[in-house]
């Protein structure tokens, strides 16, 4: 069973519900049918109910068992709006800009995600990660002793001996561009306990750089030791090492040559990265040229799961990123 059929497996012993604000893309819609007739999580499409059902019959697309809400004919819309402008009034929002902006599927459904009428919300296959995440922070609370929202993506990489079986977590790849020390420690926390909850194994982590233990010396080099020093300050169990180049982080006979006294020994599955230009280069190029699944972004540090897409995203890969909230969704204690 491969990666993503084992979190499908998982997230169908406790069924969750997923809203995909972006109902009048295509993808989502066969998104949506596919999920459906899978099982592993109910659905909800934002936007005109007459507009969806059209654009799936002309596709032959079944989306009968799929709940489509349009927000402004919602029976919630009103009462979102009054508190949403509850949040938001002392940032200069009055109840006509709420209502405004609850006309948006995006600002509905995290409203919907606030108010615990359903459980989780994958948006970003037309909307920019901004335009989803923006909309998360100011509606959603991060979740306890969590300073930083980031964001990862998981790389499933076909004929690979390294990581743990050729999957990885990448972070951060979408959101934060060039974090503190204090910033990167977070991140590091953050992601190998994604690891943990997604993968079910033990994480390692490598903090990844130009330079492997001082072989060159820079401010970029030292944000990056100073952020592994607060990890172990924080968290002395999690295995974690660095500064490390990727060769160094990930081929256990090279880590015996340059890092020879590092603890996860040449076998990192979780890889931060110093920036978001790094990462974000990093990830587009394993995805691309070593033909592997790339799920993401993934948000971590927010207090119910959000997640975002590529604007490049097949249906196929909506699919795997709704089963990753679903499963995120399951493992959140009430």
């Amino acid at each position: 069973m491969n990666f993503i059929d084992t979190i499908k497996e998982k997230a169908s012993k406790q069924i969750k519900t997923i809203v995909l604000p972006e109902a009048t893309d295509l993808r989502v819609i066969q998104a949506a049918s596919i999920i459906t007739k899978e099982g592993f999580a109910n659905i909800v499409l934002l936007g005109d109910e007459e507009e969806i059902r059209k654009l799936a019959q002309q596709n032959d697309l079944n989306v009968e068992k799929v709940n489509i809400i349009n927000p402004i004919k919602s029976s919630k819309y009103l009462q979102y709006a009054k508190d949403f402008y509850e949040l938001r009034k002392m940032k200069g929002i009055d109840f006509d800009k709420a209502k405004k902006l609850l006309e948006d599927p995006v600002y509905f459904g995290m409203m919907m995600l606030k108010e615990g009428d359903c459980d989780g919300l994958v948006s970003g296959a037309i909307h920019s990660t901004a335009d989803t995440l923006r909309p998360a922070l100011q509606i959603l609370k991060t979740l306890p002793n969590t300073k930083l929202v980031s964001a990862f993506f998981i790389m499933v990489i076909p004929d690979c001996k390294y990581g743990e079986n050729g999957i990885f977590i990448f972070s951060d790849c979408g959101l934060n561009s060039n974090p503190t020390a204090e910033e990167l420690s977070e991140i590091a926390i953050s992601s190998s306990k994604s690891f943990k909850q997604l993968v079910g194994k033990i994480p390692k982590v490598a903090m990844l750089s130009y330079s492997t233990y001082g072989s060159a010396k820079s401010e970029f080099t030292t944000k990056v030791i100073e952020a592994t020093d607060l990890v172990k300050q924080k968290f002395p169990e999690l295995l974690i090492d660095g500064e490390l180049q990727l060769d160094a982080a990930i081929i256990p006979e090279i880590s015996k040559r340059k890092a020879s006294e590092s603890n996860i020994k040449g076998e990192a599955n979780v890889l931060i990265f110093p920036n978001l230009d790094a990462g974000n280069i990093g990830y587009k190029l394993v995805q691309r040229f070593a033909r592997a699944e790339a799920y993401g972004p993934l948000c971590q540090g927010i207090s119910k799961p959000v997640n975002d897409l590529s604007r490049g995203c097949s249906s196929e890969d909506i699919v795997g990123v709704v089963a990753i909230t679903a499963l995120q969704a399951s493992q959140i204690k009430s």
